[in-house]
């Protein structure tokens, strides 16, 4: 691997195409290539979320955790699998780690990420929620985005051109442990390059390996219909507005109209 990278950056001296420094960051991000993991998850069992035995040389769950944990408290982006389709996730209090996820995917700055948590009472840590504890049960976890005003305690520089923030927890158990074991939301959003169609097979956004510390692979997800999450907007009191109909739109306005009785905010 340090012969591959010295070469690298010694090539690049020998053309002179690019200042010392271009060079030092080209050479670190060809080392960087070669250092992504690749890992497969365990398929769920009837009897638990992991088989009990795993094929040679296969990763388990729980390193799988590690491993990805450790990638992310050291500042990198990786790939995980959720309940809708792949996403890249970074800590969500770490600013360059929000800043590379906006260059992998070659995203809009002024386009928001969404958090990720694993427990409904984190949501409170994070968000200033104006609804039922019991309706925020009702829709989580699962395929669904919900929009609050952000609390203090998220990182000012996460979507600092509004004041609010979209919070999921996935129906996915990988997931919602990776959350638990950070102590922290992760910035999420699609594995794909922006304005791409979202992937949901790993092997789909293989252009993004490269620069990803960790790419954990879940196997196809869902019924493949990609249309991410529904985004809806929670943050007047007794109103909600659809941002995105995502693949649970139907469900969850008749959770929203019909069982807590709130109406569509017409106002943009």
């Amino acid at each position: 691997m340090k012969s591959v990278c010295n070469i690298a950056v010694k090539l690049i001296k020998f053309r002179r195409v690019y200042s010392s420094a271009a060079a030092h960051r080209l050479g670190a991000e060809m080392c960087k290539e070669l250092k992504t993991s690749v890992m497969r998850l365990l398929p769920p069992t009837s009897n638990g979320p992991v088989p009990a035995a795993r094929p040679e040389g296969q990763a388990d769950g729980a390193e799988i955790l590690s491993r990805t944990v450790k990638a992310l408290k050291d500042g990198h982006v990786v790939a995980v699998p959720t309940d809708t389709v792949y996403g890249l996730a970074c800590l969500a209090q770490d600013s360059e780690a929000i800043q590379k996820i906006y260059n992998i995917k070659g995203r809009n700055g002024q386009k928001p990420l969404a958090i990720c948590v694993g427990e409904i009472q984190d949501i409170y840590k994070y968000c200033k929620v104006k609804v039922k504890e019991e309706l925020l049960g009702d829709l989580l976890p699962g395929p669904v985005t919900l929009v609050f005003e952000r609390s203090e305690e998220l990182n000012t520089d996460l979507n600092p051109f509004t004041s609010l923030v979209g919070v999921r927890i996935p129906d996915h158990h990988f997931l919602r442990r990776l959350c638990q074991m950070c102590g922290e939301p992760l910035a999420l959003t699609s594995a794909n390059f922006s304005s791409h169609t979202s992937t949901v097979e790993v092997h789909e956004f293989k252009e993004l390996w490269p620069q990803l510390a960790v790419v954990v692979d879940g196997g196809p997800i869902g019924d493949q219909i990609r249309l991410g999450s529904t985004v809806v907007d929670l943050s007047v009191l007794h109103k909600y507005r659809i941002i995105r109909p995502g693949c649970a739109l139907s469900s969850t306005v008749d959770v929203l109209e019909r069982k807590y009785g709130l109406s569509v905010n017409l106002e943009e």
